[in-house]
């Protein structure tokens, strides 16, 4: 049996029980009251009688007379009611009764109560003239108490005015069974729709489903409803955006990247939008969920792409550097040829001329390589973005007060900071209108601190970017998927308690220049002390 039947059933059970305990009770109550009230009616009229004197008279007499028959006979013709009106002496002989043989012999019932001068109120009993309701009370002259009236109701009027009001109680009790069936099925039906028709044991399948899905997967899921408050949330969301994220809590409240506040707002679905949170580069897909044309909220997802990213960077590097061999294998070909040439046709001179040429070449470009920088992994950069400058035409040069005789601990923040900096250093200046185009790289330690100054020969940075240049997605640049390299710089910075920042905008005769600190980068603070 399907739950929500179960359900309505238990509902339906639940009221025909407290309709049936209702009716019950109200049927106890019902006949106690009226049985009290035939009692009281009684009890009025045997008070009446017993006060009148003919009757005290009569009593006191212990004698049967015509004027006691003649009262009770006159009594119960006034109400048809009324069974019977029996008055009798002190020790219970009947001295008046409807029936006359029964006069002058004891009452069935207990008479010692009301001759001690107690009055008996709504008392059943069958009697000799059949079930009723009586009350009794004492005849007293003066103080004595000298005999006793008996006032009995028939059952069957008792009855009937039960019946009538317990038929009274059941159409209401009926009505109210109807109207608890009536709002049980309509619970049943609200249940069936909140629950889309599922049973309890596939609400908990669906259950289990979901945290495997949240907690199984290695990317970040972040729902939010329509009013931008948080749903869902695993913890690999958490991890990556570096921050909590507790359930009803509104996004705008929460330290997040400015592109997932971006995602969401769009309302339309977001493919591979990049974002940095922390150290992290995030890569984000929003999908809006909607059923039966009513918006629930977005879906957003996050993938680390850091690892990646560190990668791509260094491939990057080895590429630049393999280009840089490669177009330099090419240039030494070339200029052994022209030397073979030389030599073949017998000019020497021409020959030692050109090869005094070539060395004082390659001596100039060995000049950014020299003991002032000794990490390797610095080498290497400054190797791999002088050939990249190089290709492009343009100077990259080591400044005349760079001093790094420590080895760097961290290589990936270096070369993230570094890397990025010069790489802007470097679009900027083969932008810029200044010819030869150059870009002067600043190395110098301090303790295990490493400062860092990047500035070229580019036009500058313009005065309406100089306040969110490190924002993300804010780029000079007009193709699509810039403008992370400055906050990813700083916030490696940062994660070091260190900071990127611009130290001057630029001017008439060099462009913009950034400034970088690096604390804890080199790990031998004790020889590098400025």
């Amino acid at each position: 049996m399907r739950f929500t039947r179960q359900v309505l059933l238990l509902q339906i059970g639940v009221v025909v029980l407290v309709v049936g305990l209702g009716v019950a009770l109200i049927s106890w109550l019902l006949r106690t009251t009226l049985t009290e009230q035939y009692g009281e009616r009684a009890l009025a009229i045997a008070k009446s009688v017993a006060t009148e004197p003919v009757v005290i008279a009569g009593a006191a007499s212990r004698k049967p007379n015509a004027d006691l028959q003649q009262r009770v006979e006159a009594e119960t013709q006034t109400d048809d009611a009324l069974l019977f009106v029996v008055i009798t002496d002190d020790h219970g002989i009947r001295l008046a009764h409807p029936t006359l043989s029964a006069v002058g012999k004891r009452v069935s019932s207990p008479w010692e109560e009301v001759i001690a001068g107690n009055d008996v109120v709504s008392e059943f009993n069958a009697g000799t003239l059949g079930p009723s309701v009586r009350s009794k009370t004492p005849i007293k002259q003066g103080s004595r108490v000298v005999g006793e009236v008996s006032v009995g109701y028939r059952v069957g009027e008792l009855t009937g005015d039960f019946n009538r009001l317990f038929i009274l109680t059941m159409v209401f009790g009926g009505g109210a069974l109807l109207i608890g069936a009536g709002a049980s099925a309509l619970l049943n039906r609200r249940l069936r729709r909140v629950t889309h028709g599922l049973e309890p044991h596939e609400l908990t399948e669906l259950l289990y489903e979901r945290e495997a899905v949240l907690h199984g997967i290695g990317e970040g899921v972040l729902a939010v409803d329509a009013e931008h408050r948080v749903t869902v949330r695993n913890d690999e969301a958490e991890r990556l955006l570096g921050t909590p994220l507790p359930v009803g809590a509104p996004l705008e409240e929460l330290d997040l990247s400015p592109r997932v506040h971006k995602a969401v707002a769009e309302g339309r679905p977001v493919d591979n939008l990049l974002a940095v949170a922390g150290n992290r580069v995030l890569v984000i897909n929003s999908r809006a969920v909607q059923r039966d044309e009513r918006a629930l909220g977005t879906v957003l997802t996050f993938r680390d792409r850091t690892d990646l990213d560190t990668l791509t960077r260094e491939l990057d590097g080895i590429r630049s550097l393999s280009d840089g061999l490669r177009a330099q294998r090419h240039e030494f070909a070339n200029r052994l040829h022209t030397l073979s040439g030389l030599l073949q046709l017998g000019h020497h001179t021409e020959a030692e001329d050109y090869l005094q040429t070539l060395t004082e070449t390659t001596a100039s470009r060995a000049e950014p390589l020299d003991d002032r920088v000794t990490d390797p992994y610095l080498q290497a950069l400054l190797v791999a973005k002088t050939e990249q400058a190089q290709e492009k035409g343009m100077e990259l040069r080591l400044a005349d007060d760079a001093w790094v005789p420590a080895s760097v601990t961290d290589p990936i923040a270096a070369g993230t900071v570094i890397g990025n900096l010069v790489d802007n250093a470097l679009h900027a200046a083969r932008m810029g209108p200044r010819r030869p185009a150059w870009v002067e790289v600043g190395l110098l330690a301090d303790g295990a601190t490493l400062h860092v100054s990047v500035v070229d020969s580019g036009p500058g940075i313009d005065e309406t970017l100089r306040d969110k240049l490190f924002d993300e997605g804010v780029s000079t640049k007009l193709s699509p998927g810039h403008g992370l390299g400055l906050a990813l710089a700083r916030q490696a910075a940062r994660a070091r308690d260190g900071d990127v920042w611009l130290a001057d905008p630029g001017g008439a005769t060099t462009g913009a220049l950034f400034v970088a600190k690096l604390p804890g980068l080199l790990d031998r603070p004790e020889e590098t002390d400025a």
